[in-house]
């Protein structure tokens, strides 16, 4: 199994309803793509600067699921993100294998 985690840092003047966002419809609509089979969202547990680090963590079955997400979904789901919370959030994304 793959994990494809996104770290994002949020300001916290728009955490409140970023965070309603991202539960209400970010994330839903990232699992109507069928590419994964779960998801977590965390609270990242430091103390920042600015904002709030969250990671959202989404597990799919194989690198060719995360890559039809990729070429299929991806684009279009982040450019949503980017357009509503411009410059108010900085993110980075990792893959993870489950051993």
């Amino acid at each position: 199994m793959i994990i494809y985690n996104v770290t994002v840092n949020i300001e916290n003047d728009v955490h409140d309803e970023w965070l309603g966002w991202m539960k209400a419809k970010h994330v839903p609509d990232v699992m109507a793509t069928g590419c994964f089979v779960e998801n977590k969202i965390c609270k990242v547990l430091v103390e920042e600067e600015q904002g709030i680090t969250y990671s959202f963590q989404y597990t799919c079955n194989s690198m060719d699921d995360l890559k039809e997400y990729q070429r299929l979904h991806a684009p279009r789901l982040q450019k949503e993100v980017a357009d509503r919370y411009a410059n108010k959030f900085v993110a980075f994304r990792t893959l993870l294998e489950v051993l």
